[in-house]
């Protein structure tokens, strides 16, 4: 049987328009691997300070800053190797060169982790005291007081050294994934109604395929798609527990109470605010999108509604195509309310190849946005000409925005907030591109499209990812109390945490309970629930920039150049956001809920 990986591009026969430049970062393969090369001999630029951190907060401060500096080299070495991978997976040099670049990163946090065990090893009250002798060590304040904060947790400077330079051992459960996913897994062609063969991969599925107004198309490539995760569901339950394993182990090694509790030290996130976000929204969310799933059915005249048909487009007569051109011209008129600092960067984004579109054999599936401090942004998606993908650019371009405020105004240490912040940037965009759509259109069925595209947003942040949050918490829970995770068990607790969402409104199949196979989010972390804490934030922030206007909108780009400078509570109370109690989730699912009321008018003929 013929294969997707047969008829898909070649990444040389993609043109190259529809690429990102990477000579932006490097101009050769060539000068790419001098400057690997020259890293080696130039960490003594920063081990020179070894056993000399105590001497002086001016000495701290130089070590610091020559930290820095390498480290912005090795950003770019490491962004480059990483996004040549991402473009083509199946390019065996692509591979070495991102293996080569892990085993150097371990070297080098391997040899710069005494900074770390120095400062640890500093008396009680010697960080303030330097503070106060050098007051250029304010600009990393933060993360020196976060460091003491850690300071119980934290092993001998001789155990650390070890640990550090073993990152890349530690990173390899999510490289073996990645790779897999890229390379080898892939998926037979299936059959439309006309009996007609069509090609299947994880980006056609995702990206057009699963969003399909076609049943039989949408329903066929579900069910080869499951055959071919069906191959690889040992491997990857293999894969994934050894994760849960590290870091389960790593939070008793280091003396946490629970590996919860570890993973969310370095978010600035209490256990509270973690349980209120997947909470309240499991159960209080529910019922909206059970509404909605039971409207689909309805107005889809649907035999069943199972798992495959969630994100059928409910207006299936109505699914506009854009090109990539229109697109841009339209995510910028939506944000023209940013400013013009912030609209520079996003014409930049669109016109100069900071966004890789294209389909190619070996791509990673996707979208994600990279943004290596010194140089710009990266964006990686794939365009089908679905106008949804407008939502999708106008998310990562919403991160680009984020992280070129943060790179140009902080230091590269500084640049990076909680991930309980960072999905706030990137939604705000969509909210924003949604609103000037409604604003922008006379036409009934384009406003009803434009909400169930916000909708789709909400799906993705509130559904999604939340049910992938609160997969990880039984995940842990179950890993901590000793019990096995194969993919028989992996699949029930994915299947158990779907039906119990969903109720008797979808049929969830046993393939669905596979679904913990289609994201890699499980190897960072508590990372998936941070969706819908950052889609909570830019709800309430989105609103007052509608009220408010230009106020609203300053303090938000103050907020995003203060990068991770403040805990995600100090930011948000900043943008005028109060997370510390549970009232905004609670508003922001109630606005789901308006917006399903919104669409169940829309069918009701006599609202019309």
């Amino acid at each position: 049987m013929e294969t997707t990986k047969q008829k898909r591009p070649t990444r040389q026969e993609v043109p190259e328009p529809l690429t990102w430049n990477l000579k932006d970062l490097f101009l050769s393969h060539e000068a790419w691997l001098a400057e690997l090369t020259a890293l080696d001999s130039d960490v003594s630029e920063v081990t020179q300070f070894r056993n000399h951190l105590i001497n002086s907060g001016q000495t701290l401060f130089v070590c610091l800053q020559t930290k820095d500096a390498f480290m912005e080299r090795v950003i770019r070495v490491v962004t480059y190797a990483n996004l040549k991978l991402f473009e083509d997976g199946s390019n065996a040099e692509n591979q070495g060169n991102y293996a080569k670049v892990s085993n150097k990163l371990a070297t080098f946090n391997g040899a710069l982790s005494f900074i770390e065990s120095e400062i640890l090893s500093f008396p009680e009250g010697k960080i303030e005291e330097f503070f106060v002798e050098e007051p250029k060590l304010q600009t990393y304040q933060k993360n020196l007081l976060d460091l003491v904060k850690r300071k119980a947790h934290t092993l001998t400077p001789e155990t650390e050294q070890v640990l550090a330079s073993l990152n890349a051992v530690h990173s390899s459960p999510y490289q073996i994934y990645s790779q897999s996913k890229s390379s080898d897994l892939h998926f037979s062609h299936f059959k439309n109604d006309q009996d007609e063969s069509m090609p299947l991969s994880f980006a056609l599925y995702e990206d057009r395929y699963e969003l399909s107004s076609d049943t039989t198309v949408r329903r066929n490539a579900y069910s080869n798609f499951i055959e071919g995760l069906e191959n690889f569901k040992n491997t990857y339950a293999a894969t994934y527990s050894s994760e849960v394993t590290k870091q389960i182990t790593m939070s008793k090694i280091r003396g946490y109470d629970s590996v919860t509790e570890m993973l969310l030290g370095p978010q600035d996130v209490t256990l509270d605010m973690y349980n209120n976000q997947l909470d309240i929204i499991y159960k209080e969310l529910s019922p909206h999108m059970q509404r909605l799933a039971k409207l689909k059915k309805r107005e889809l005249g649907l035999d069943q509604m199972y798992y495959c048909d969630l994100k059928a487009p409910l207006d299936h007569e109505f699914n506009p195509e854009i090109s990539y051109e229109k697109a841009t011209e339209m995510i910028l008129e939506a944000l023209e309310v940013m400013g013009p600092e912030y609209m520079e960067i996003m014409k930049k984004g669109v016109n100069d190849r900071w966004v890789d579109r294209a389909e190619n054999h070996g791509k990673m599936t996707g979208a994600f946005c990279s943004s290596p401090y010194g140089a710009h942004p990266y964006i990686l998606m794939t365009w089908t000409d679905m106008m949804r993908g407008t939502f999708i650019l106008a998310h990562e371009l919403g991160h680009a925005g984020h992280f070129y405020l943060a790179n140009k105004y902080q230091e590269v240490s500084n640049t990076r907030p909680s991930t309980y912040f960072v999905e706030a940037p990137s939604t705000m965009n969509e909210l924003l591109l949604a609103d000037h759509l409604i604003n922008q259109s006379s036409d009934n069925r384009m406003k009803r499209w434009v909400i169930l595209q916000l909708l789709g947003t909400y799906y993705h942040n509130f559904v999604t990812h939340l049910l992938e949050g609160e997969f990880q918490r039984r995940v842990y829970k179950r890993a901590e109390k000793g019990e096995s995770l194969t993919a028989a068990s992996l699949s029930e607790l994915k299947h158990s945490v779907l039906t119990g969402f969903w109720g008797d409104s979808v049929t969830i199949d046993n393939g669905a309970g596979l679904t913990w196979m289609r994201q890699p989010h499980y190897y960072m972390g508590l990372y998936p629930y941070t969706y819908s804490a950052g889609l909570t934030a830019s709800t309430a922030v989105a609103k007052m920039i509608k009220e408010e206007g230009e106020p609203a909108v300053e303090r938000w780009i103050d907020v995003l150049k203060a990068g991770g400078t403040k805990t995600p509570l100090e930011l948000l109370s900043d943008a005028g956001v109060d997370l510390s109690n549970p009232n905004p989730i609670r508003e922001a699912v109630a606005y789901i809920g308006s917006l399903v009321d919104e669409l169940e008018k829309s069918f009701d003929p006599q609202q019309l």
